[in-house]
């Protein structure tokens, strides 16, 4: 029987949504806390960490890599841009999945992002996927509405934002651009 007090006053951080775009220009990664099981951030460009972020698009591409240790890379598109999702054997859940689905399909993925740096010096962003889900186009269409009003309201909030000051540091971010990012989102959705 599980034991209900191991993981009091355990709390998961909330799944951030967040476009590929936005996504795609974070770079700047960090840990709160010297322990070694302290969390790792992604900080987006809108000025707010993410230590997990729930995601939903169309999986148009997965690779099967290694045979003994194998794990899955995989390509979901959202209206804004690609995410580059993994799921290997320490997430035995999301790649069972991820080996079922057939692409084109909409799939949900809460994960968390990992930055990593590529030999000629660019830093990349994945998705160590936890959970991956089949969804169907509406409910894509929604959380396009809601990761709209995500990134919408930290737009507004930037200026007060606990992490305004870094991201202004790290990115100089144009919230001019991520306001048409998501002006051209919804309207993806429409036609």
């Amino acid at each position: 029987m599980n034991n209900p007090g191991r993981y009091a006053g355990y709390v998961r951080e909330p799944a951030k949504r967040v476009f590929a775009a936005e996504l795609r220009d974070a770079r700047y990664s960090f840990r709160e806390g010297e322990d070694e099981k302290s969390p790792t951030y992604i900080l987006l460009p809108t000025g707010e960490r993410a230590n997990r972020i729930f995601v939903i698009g169309s999986l148009t591409q997965k690779e099967k890599k290694g045979e003994q240790h194998s794990m899955y890379l995989a390509r979901i598109a959202d209206p804004t841009g690609t995410f580059f999702v993994s799921a290997g054997s320490y997430q035995p859940e999301a790649m069972q999945q991820v080996a079922k689905v057939e692409p084109p399909a909409f799939v949900a993925v809460v994960g968390k992002p990992n930055a990593y740096e590529t030999p000629d010096g660019k830093v990349l962003i994945s998705v160590r996927a936890e959970t991956v889900t089949v969804v169907d186009r509406d409910v894509r269409d929604i959380w396009v509405l809601d990761a709209a009003e995500a990134t919408l309201g930290r737009i507004d909030s930037f200026e007060t934002a606990p992490d305004a000051e870094m991201a202004r540091r790290e990115y100089n971010p144009n919230l001019e651009s991520y306001k048409k990012m998501v002006y051209d989102a919804l309207v993806a959705i429409r036609s």
